[in-house]
């Protein structure tokens, strides 16, 4: 999937009240940002803790 396509699926999730899947798409589509600033945006669009864990 691209970066847009994971944008799409995010904002159709949180349309649909999945929050949680939202998020976790929409820091998908911040790993396939470039920029650092629009993948802040990105985030910041969608908030909530991310469920990722750090290794």
């Amino acid at each position: 999937m691209t970066r847009d396509e994971y944008l799409q699926a995010a904002r159709e999730m949180a349309d649909a009240g999945h929050h949680t899947l939202a998020r976790m798409l929409a820091e998908e589509a911040a790993e396939r940002t470039v920029d650092p600033a629009a993948s802040a945006r990105t985030l910041a669009a969608f908030p909530g803790l991310s469920l990722r864990s750090e290794h």
